[in-house]
């Protein structure tokens, strides 16, 4: 025959008390994780689609070249970044900055919540070049 339990062990109202802190702390540490993955994502995305558009910018500020090259060029970069899922609309036009001749690139993309599923954030970026004149 087993021993009494004398008060040293543990009481029985807290058999599975575990699981229910678990489920509690679960609550709230999953949608925090989440979120913070989703900025992450929207910050990774809006960084390099700016880095893209400047450079493309720059690639259409060349003295030889139109904004219709900037724009194709900054198409191509992102599908070579992002790949052809992502929803991504690019536009090149001729600006001034400072009373100068320049490329502007705007970049507009539709970037998935949560990863891959549910709606989506559009995230829009631009990038500048001042233009490259002959003499």
């Amino acid at each position: 025959m087993p021993p009494a339990d004398k008060g040293g062990g543990r009481p029985r109202g807290e058999c599975g008390s575990a699981i229910v802190d678990f489920v509690l702390v679960a609550v709230v540490l999953v949608p925090l994780f989440f979120g913070v993955l989703q900025v992450a994502l929207i910050w990774h995305v809006k960084t390099a689609l700016t880095s893209v558009a400047s450079q493309g910018a720059r690639y259409g500020a060349a003295y030889d070249r139109t904004t219709a090259d900037a724009a194709a060029r900054t198409a191509a970069s992102v599908d070579d970044v992002f790949g052809t899922e992502l929803d991504d609309r690019v536009s090149a036009s001729e600006t001034t900055i400072g009373g100068q001749p320049a490329v502007e690139v705007q970049v507009r993309a539709d970037v998935p919540v949560l990863a891959f599923w549910g709606p989506s954030i559009t995230v829009e970026v631009s990038g500048h070049a001042v233009k490259e004149l002959l003499p």
